[in-house]
């Protein structure tokens, strides 16, 4: 099946594995901009087990120096596996080693401001690149989406662009559950496309209402039931709860009831 993907050239490893509770701090960024240790025991406390970073900026995570910022994330018992950064040509090696020295197994550049289909052809070479220096510090790299990716410009999908011309080896991506559903896509037809490829997720739900908002998992439209099922052939090794705003309820309690519905589902 792999062979014949339109994306890939290589055979994935479909072994069965079971993720672990995981958060991106997005979703609670005014918390940790308050007190960084207070949120983050707080989140251990409601159940989650790796965190991803998503502040990054002059050497440090939360104001706190790599190997800081892993230590306190592992002194409440939870792991420090991703980060979202700004990565690009101007600080490429340096990011790498931070996020070396942070203990990272994956960092993401969190989006790109591509507009014609030669933009996407450039972002993926440069992916690669990013890719090959991330890789020599046992670090996958990647692309996190947004709708605007699966807009077609001349009847082409760019996100399409992103996965022919990535090389597997040095980039994975981290598919977004909500944001490819927004764009009017179906995330198992890209299961198929390019199995394998999507080794982390971001699960946020959809509202069922005009604005089609983010919602707590549980509470909205999208079928999580059917996606978990298909982690293996995904390629998903972790996977991170997000929801970029909590409209109905305080950050900290909405991602305690996304939390509760994944273990009530037992995804």
């Amino acid at each position: 099946m792999a062979a014949g993907s339109m994306f890939m050239s290589f055979t994935p490893n479909f072994m069965a594995k079971s993720a672990p509770f995981g958060l991106i701090l997005y979703t609670v960024r005014d918390e940790m901009a308050k007190d960084p240790l207070k949120t983050l025991e707080k989140v251990a406390s409601i159940g989650y087990e790796v965190v991803e970073a998503a502040d990054y900026s002059s050497g440090k995570f939360y104001g706190m120096k790599p190997s800081e910022f892993r230590k306190s994330v592992e002194s409440f018992g939870m792991k420090l596996i991703s980060s979202h950064n700004g990565v690009d040509v101007t600080n490429l090696q340096k990011t790498a080693d931070d996020c070396a020295e942070a203990g990272l197994k994956y960092v993401f550049k969190p989006s790109m401001n591509g507009t014609t289909l030669d933009a996407y052809k450039k972002a993926a070479q440069e992916f690669n690149t990013f890719g090959e220096v991330f890789n020599k510090n046992n670090i996958r790299f990647g692309f996190h989406n947004h709708a605007v990716e699966f807009l077609p410009i001349d009847g082409i999908i760019p996100y399409d662009i992103l996965l022919r011309e990535t090389d597997p080896e040095v980039v994975c991506m981290q598919l977004d559950l909500y944001w490819i559903k927004k764009a009017g896509f179906d995330a198992w037809d890209y299961f198929d496309k390019a199995p394998g490829r999507f080794e982390v997720w971001h699960v946020k739900d959809m509202k069922a209402d005009g604005e089609q908002y983010e919602t707590e998992i549980g509470n909205g439209i999208i079928n999580f039931e059917k996606i978990f099922k298909l982690q293996e052939r995904s390629g998903m090794k972790y996977y991170f709860v997000e929801q970029d705003h909590c409209r109905d309820y305080p950050p900290l309690e909405s991602i305690k009831i996304s939390l509760d519905h994944i273990r009530e589902k037992g995804y």
